[in-house]
């Protein structure tokens, strides 16, 4: 949008949009779209709850003036927010800052934040430094892959803008986590730097090609002449790298000294201007030494590293980046007469009926209402093969259609969608830092000034030994020890990690999870849910004389209608067709069954020792008999004065129960089985797989116990189980994995979440920790080993700068390469 200043001078060139078109943005507005907002103090239209969002916080801000400046239209919607939108005072308005901030509880909120200007780890730090000193700040974490900050925030002491202001503080640059305008922010920087390192290197290769004749000329010989219009032009080549290729470094340098901190950006910075310095002086004196050589290579060479840096961070970051753009940007409202409009997914509100036609993208979480259909939920649970749905299953937003159109019922819109916690949860796992990354950073800040320090010992020794050669030699070691690969170790392998992890469908919740995955010796499984499908069926029923079938299913499931258990969803799903009566002073017990009155009698459904204690009957004879046949799994009807039916069920394993296993067997893992079920319906699954050590019959506090008394013997523990009634287990394990898909995400005590069905992926996961921790030990073993063998040759003179730039930026490039391994 070309309104390069907003002076009311402008107001006889502005231009407006048509009577039917949005005054924002100028697009055609929606049928059915009733958003205005009072601009000049007239009311505008608007299309969409964007726009609308976006202007009530130009005029807000005191903007105003803007709409009367604008001399043409937005020519693309991400154009339609102005560069005076982008500061951080106009996110104090409530109106934008509610569009990208989350409430946690009554007064913590929560935000996504994308960050311009980080050029190394030590930005990640500074920046963390400084929001964690802002008043109210609970939790602030930078990830460096992605170049997003993770801030939660008590709303009574700061707002958005605050956060933003404190950034812009220190030289850098936030705003709100936007994808698309994250992708395009990238994009720019990645034609910049492209263009720094064109520069760097067709300048840079007349200067190699000088120097090589200098070099020729200094053993055979050159006149005085030539070897001074060599030097000259070997300067000005130089000028453009060092004035635009090296200007980032430069920069960055400037800003860390202004806040007294350290960088890795400081040693690069100093080694630039010492060389080019020292090779201006000489270069107009005459004689001496130039350096133009190694600058335009140390210049080129580390450019390039930050560039394929860059490009592996981008890599990384790829699954959020897909989650987050999976959302269409236009939905389908079906209208209360029927008619359909389009408007913008962000204005979509729960209740909204939505058509959603094959081929496109879910808007919202929902319910479907009318159609049949099948989803490509891949994006979020990584399975590959669509998802039957049926009228009332839920659907997901960014899922696609698959098949045919359906309508559905919004049931929740952006924060509060399944897509948009997946999001948060990734965000925050890959901003979190595990222990390794911290000291990494710790040691890698105290290098920087260990190296400075070392560079001053140096050239005074050298100084004092050899004059000559003193410069020469300490800009070297400056060069030589930059600790950028000691701090690209670990960061960069745990976001390919995590990256691919969430690709495949597991979702994990904190940063240190791989690390503490990587240390598991054994696996604990609960039963139900998790080794089998967690879907029983009512496969056998007993009756006593004189009550027929259909009745004691009526009944039973008339007691159990309203329970979430499995064993009370298979009854009421086998009397479906059946008529149920209604059933009064209805009581629960825990593990037990359900009781409860019908038409004046008292029944009782449930285990069968919680049906002895409810009316003191015992099962026949011939019942207990074939008990151990129904596999423990068997639930008794009774009246007060009579047993009156018995249900068995049963529930199949998973199909890669077996082969999962067999495989953790095979890794030398120890394999346990605990579970609330009876003891023979335990003792089936273990010998179905293999397993030996089993605990049967435990409540969730027994099963706590268990896993206690393994970590008390020294094991490191795994538990996998179901993500909402396992919860206390899982929370008490050193770590854990949830089944359950999108329905554990609530659930807070898992570390791991497995969105789809494939019991396959907790090997997965165990074998990619094992891979990740093999990784980060070859990066940090690699740096520490460059840095501990390189510097010393560097200091004694072995070393020239030019083949020190070389060998510093190629330990950036052998660390990021053997990290993106890891995505593969």
């Amino acid at each position: 949008m070309t309104a390069p200043t907003l002076a009311p001078a402008l107001e006889a060139v502005a231009v407006a949009p048509a009577a039917r078109d949005c005054f924002h943005c100028g697009l055609p507005l929606p049928r059915g779209a009733d958003f205005e907002v009072l601009v000049d103090d007239t009311p505008r239209p608007m299309c969409c709850a964007g726009c609308a969002a976006v202007a009530e916080a130009i005029v807000a801000a005191g903007h105003a003036h803007y709409y009367r400046a604008r001399t043409e239209l937005p020519p693309s919607p991400r154009d339609a927010v102005p560069e005076l939108l982008r500061s951080a005072d106009v996110f104090a308005a409530e109106p934008v800052a509610r569009q990208f901030v989350r409430s946690v509880d009554a007064h913590r909120r929560e935000a996504s934040l994308i960050l311009d200007g980080v050029t190394c780890a030590a930005c990640i730090w500074l920046i963390e430094r400084q929001l964690a000193r802002l008043p109210g700040v609970s939790d602030a974490r930078v990830n460096y892959a992605t170049e997003r900050a993770w801030i939660q925030w008590d709303e009574r002491h700061l707002c958005l803008a605050d956060i933003l202001r404190a950034v812009e503080r220190i030289g850098y640059r936030a705003q709100p986590c936007d994808a698309r305008e994250q992708e395009a922010a990238r994009a720019r920087e990645r034609r910049r730097q492209q263009r720094r390192l064109a520069v760097a290197g067709l300048f840079g290769m007349q200067v190699m090609m000088l120097s090589i004749s200098l070099y020729a000329g200094a053993g055979s010989g050159i006149e005085r002449e030539f070897e001074q219009l060599f030097r000259w032009l070997c300067l000005l080549l130089t000028l453009p790298v060092v004035g635009y290729s090296a200007l980032p470094f430069f920069r960055a340098a400037a800003r860390d000294l202004v806040r007294r901190q350290v960088s890795m950006d400081l040693p690069v910075a100093l080694a630039i201007l010492a060389a080019f310095g020292a090779s201006v002086v000489n270069t107009v004196a005459g004689h001496g030494e130039i350096y133009f050589d190694s600058v335009v290579m140390f210049v080129f060479l580390l450019g390039a590293s930050r560039y394929f840096e860059r490009v592996a961070r981008a890599r990384c970051a790829a699954a959020v980046e897909k989650l987050a753009q999976s959302l269409p940007l236009v939905a389908t409202r079906i209208e209360a007469d029927g008619s359909h409009a389009s408007v913008a997914a962000s204005a979509l509100a729960v209740g909204d009926r939505v058509l959603v036609r094959n081929g496109e993208s879910v808007p919202a979480d929902g319910e479907l209402v009318a159609g049949e259909t099948a989803c490509d939920e891949s994006l979020l649970t990584g399975e590959s093969d669509a998802v039957a749905k049926r009228a009332g299953d839920r659907l997901f937003g960014g899922s696609i259609n698959a098949r045919q159109p359906v309508e559905m019922r919004v049931t929740a819109i952006g924060a509060d969608t399944v897509l948009a916690e997946i999001r948060r949860l990734v965000e925050r796992a890959q901003a979190d830092k595990p222990p390794r990354a911290r000291l990494a950073d710790r040691i890698a800040a105290r290098f920087i000034v260990a190296v400075l320090l070392l560079v001053a010992v140096v050239a005074a020794g050298w100084y004092l030994a050899d004059s000559a050669r003193a410069f020469e030699i300490a800009l070297a070691v400056l060069i030589v020890s930059c600790p950028c690969a000691l701090s690209l170790a670990t960061p960069t392998a745990l976001a390919a990690a995590l990256g691919r992890l969430q690709a495949d469908g597991l979702l994990v919740r904190n940063g240190d999870t791989l690390e503490r995955l990587e240390q598991v010796t054994h696996v604990v499984f609960d039963k139900t849910g998790t080794l089998t499908h967690g879907k029983p069926c009512v496969d056998e029923i007993l009756l006593r004389p004189g009550i027929s079938r259909a009745d004691a299913l009526s009944l039973a499931a008339a007691l159990e209608r309203h329970s979430e258990h499995p064993l009370a969803r298979a009854l009421v799903a086998r009397a479906a067709e059946a008529r149920l009566p209604d059933v009064t002073d209805l009581v629960a017990t825990p593990g037990g069954g359900i009781a409860g009155r019908i038409d004046g009698e008292d029944y009782c459904l449930g285990s069968v020792e919680f049906v002895a204690a409810q009316t003191g009957l015992e099962l026949p004879a011939e019942w207990r008999a074939q008990l151990a046949d129904f596999g423990g799994s068997a639930v008794v009807l009774a009246r007060r004065d009579a047993v009156l039916a018995m249900f068995g069920f049963s529930d199949s394993l998973r199909e890669d129960a077996a082969a999962l296993i067999g495989r953790l067997r095979a890794d030398g893992k120890k394999i346990v089985l605990l579970t609330g079920d009876r003891p023979a319906a335990a003792a089936r699954v273990a010998a179905a797989l293999g397993i030996d050590a089993v605990r049967a019959g435990l409540a969730p506090a027994d099963k706590i116990t268990a896993v206690a008394e393994l970590q008390a013997r020294g094991a490191r523990v795994l538990m996998v189980g179901d993500g909402v009634n396992d919860a206390p287990v899982l929370a008490r394990a050193d770590v854990s994995i949830a089944m359950g898909g999108a329905a554990a995400l609530a659930q807070r005590s898992a570390d791991i979440v497995l969105l789809g069905d494939r019991l396959a992926l907790v090997g997965d996961a165990l074998a990619r920790a094992a891979r990740a921790g093999r990784v980060i030990r070859q990066n940090l073993a690699w740096a520490l080993g460059y840095n501990l063998g390189a510097i010393p040759l560097a200091a004694a003179g072995l070393v020239a700068p030019w083949l020190a730039a070389l060998g510093m930026s190629s330990s950036s490039l052998v660390v990021v390469m053997n990290a993106l391994r890891l995505a593969r």
